[in-house]
């Protein structure tokens, strides 16, 4: 079952990489926190704007071990682009996620779920923005806000 999970993400991402000619595109990296076991991550992001103002991100995320714990959430979110000026936007997101969670000394366990939140992005030039996010997680057992910050490369 992982394994179909993660051929389906690359998939996915394949699929957008190669369609994503359109549209905006950018990498970027982020600072998490998750309040479920108050851990910090750091996370991997690639944005498709394949229509004007709605774009897809797919995600990773590693947590770093906390109260016995560790975790990493693979993310596909979508956002809707609410520009307010040339250099600054916010906009509401929604997506699915998949978590993996590994107590120490115990077997790992899978979560299945879906995010929900708000971002504010502010372009710095034609190629740099910063934005941040929070975003709940609704995952069975494991509900959790989750905040972000981050920068990303536009091209």
């Amino acid at each position: 079952m992982k394994k179909l999970f993660f051929v389906s993400i690359i998939a996915l991402l394949g699929i957008f990489t190669m369609n994503a000619e359109k549209g905006e595109k950018a990498f970027g990296a982020q600072f998490n926190y998750a309040t479920k076991h108050s851990m910090v991550g750091l996370g991997l992001n690639f944005q498709y704007e394949f229509i004007n103002n709605f774009r897809v991100e797919p995600e990773f995320i590693y947590y770093f071990e906390n109260e016995g714990v560790d975790a990493f959430n693979v993310n596909l979110n979508f956002n809707y682009l609410i520009r307010t000026s040339n250099s600054f936007a916010i906009y509401p997101l929604a997506g699915f996620s998949f978590a993996r969670v590994t107590p120490k000394g115990l077997d790992g366990f899978n979560r299945f779920g879906a995010n929900i939140g708000l971002g504010a992005e502010y372009t710095i030039n034609n190629h740099f923005a910063f934005y941040v996010e929070e975003r709940f997680q609704i995952l069975k057992d494991m509900n959790q806000s989750v905040t972000c910050l981050g920068v990303k490369y536009k091209f």
